[in-house]
Formats: structure tokens, sequence, C-alpha cells
């Protein structure tokens, strides 16, 4: 049922591109920009620090909602057409929705492979690599890795440098702007990482509980120690039997503070916190998950000052 159900999205999602390519044909690009097309905010936003004036920048995802499940819309595939660049997170994140929408777009510039094609997470350290066989029963694990490696300053360092080189090799003669812009990227987020890192050193090895594993890049670089879940597995919902043994652990442990998500629900972690006396914080995975948050810089800002004042009334 679920597969007829998703084969008739698609048959409705091509008849209204279909439609929607007839009524609204491919802009002419006067001021000749190279049009950007990202799967989240961040790396939308990143690509707007390197590109400058010489990117139109656009996410198909927006800041607030969850990476993992995006509903396809017409209007996806009609921007995907005209992008002459794609980037993308990788390591599977997308896998429910972008790769349709990519091989309907028609669009050769940006199908895997493809010279528009850009897979972020080769420019990343990436973290929880599983060893052996990874099967369906231990939930939505990423076979190659955790996809939430954004949430390092020093990876968006490193993507931010892999979008330089690309959009060198695509407008040669813009290399000097796109090395001016991250020249100047790169000394404003190492000064800006460095007032961060001061302000988390106070916390170094707090222990807390995430709702989902999006945050082991994040905790590795600011120093805290992540030792439980609400989800008893990656995208499996909270049990009874799973919850009452966090709730033991965190008694245990003393683990006073429970990172959520803002679009999960947020009923189990707050009887996880009556029961424990911790106290839920709705952290932002991504730009834009609050309207504040409009760059790479406000994102941490926004979520290590949340934290902050988390820790500071949970002694």
């Amino acid at each position: 049922m679920r597969n007829v159900s998703i084969e008739t999205r698609v048959l409705a999602l091509l008849a209204a591109f279909a439609l929607l390519s007839a009524v609204f044909p491919r802009p002419a690009s006067a001021d000749n920009k190279l049009n950007v097309m990202t799967a989240t905010t961040d790396l939308a936003a990143l690509a707007q620090e390197i590109g400058g004036d010489k990117v139109t920048v656009e996410s198909v995802a927006r800041g607030y909602q969850d990476p993992h499940f995006v509903e396809a819309k017409p209007s996806f595939l009609l921007k995907l057409r005209h992008a002459d660049l794609l980037i993308i997170v990788g390591l599977e994140l997308e896998i429910g929705w972008l790769p349709p929408l990519i091989s309907q777009s028609t669009n050769p510039k940006i199908q895997v492979g493809a010279p528009g094609y850009f897979d972020a997470s080769r420019f990343a350290k990436i973290l929880e690599i599983p060893t052996g066989v990874v099967t369906r029963a231990e939930g939505d694990v990423h076979p190659l890795g955790n996809p939430h490696y954004w949430l390092d300053p020093e990876n968006g360092l490193r993507i931010a440098k892999g979008i330089q080189n690309k959009l060198s090799e695509m407008r040669p003669n813009d290399a000097a702007y796109f090395a001016q812009r991250y020249d100047s990227f790169e000394q404003r987020l190492k000064q800006a990482d460095e007032k961060w890192l001061a302000e988390m050193q106070p916390y170094t090895g707090r222990k807390i509980v995430t709702y989902h594993r999006s945050w082991p890049n994040f905790a590795e670089h600011f120093g805290l120690n992540v030792v439980g879940y609400v989800e008893p597995r990656p995208g499996i919902p909270p049990s009874p039997q799973h919850t009452v043994e966090l709730i033991g652990l965190m008694k245990r442990d003393s683990v006073k503070v429970i990172v959520v998500e803002p679009y999960f629900d947020l009923k189990t972690p707050n009887a996880i916190a009556r029961d424990t006396g911790a106290q839920v914080v709705v952290l932002m995975p991504s730009v834009g998950g609050e309207k504040e948050i409009t760059d790479y810089f406000k994102l941490f800002d926004y979520d290590i000052a949340k934290l902050k004042q988390t820790f500071d009334t949970t002694k």
C-alpha cells in the first residue's frame, strides 16, 4: 500500500511539474549568476558565504523541518531543473526524498556524478561510521556514517573550502572573488569558534541525553558527553521499556539535560524530565529553525546560549 501511495504521488508530481514547466519556462539569467540549490539551509548558508553576489542560493528543506523527511513539491522540480549546482548533505540523509527529484528534474547538470552534483560529506569529518552489517532492525542507521556533520564549525570550514573550489572550477574568472570570500569566512568563523569554545569550556564533560543522534559532531567539538537517547534506535519512537531504562540511567548518572530537535514531540522528553529532575531544551539543528537564526554563525550563537542557560539552571 505504501509503494502504491508513493507511485501515485510521483505521477501527480510529474504531471504538476509538466504543467509548471509549460507555464513558467526557464528565465534568462541577465546577471549571469550561478544558480545554486542545496538540500538544507545550512549548506545554503555556507554556499552564500562563499558565493556572495555571484550566486543565487536556495534550499529545498526548511530549517524547522526534519531533513530526513521532506515532502516533495512540484516547485522543487522546477527549481532543480534550473540549477547549475546542487549541494547535498549525503550519507543517505536525503535518500527518502531527493533522488527522485533529481532524476525527474531532467537537468543533466545535477545528476549523480555530473559536474553540478556536489556531495558536501566528502569534505567533512564523519563520525559514527558503523562496522559490520547494518540491518533495518537497528533503526534508521546510516551505513556511511552520521550525516549531521555540519554541527561542527570545523566541518563548516571544510565544506566552505570545497564550495570555494567548486565555484572557482565553474567560474574561473571569479576564482579570486571566491577565494577572498572564503578567507573572510575562515577568519570570522575561527574568531567566533574561539568565543564559543570559551563559553562552553566550563561545561566540558557534562552528560546529556538527546532525542535523536543529531549531535555527535557538536558534542565532540564542544566537549559534551551524550550518554543516551530518547529514541531506542535512530528513527524508532520511544517505547515504555526504553523510557524506563533511560530514566534509570539518567538518575544513576545525574543527567539533567535532554536536548530535543524542534520537529519531535515533547511529550516523552517532558515525562522523562519530570521523573529525573532534568530540563528539556529545544536546540536548532539548522539555520532557519528560528527566525533569528539567519546564518551559520547565528546557529551556534543560538544553541550555545540555550545550552548555557540550561546548564546553569540544572547544576
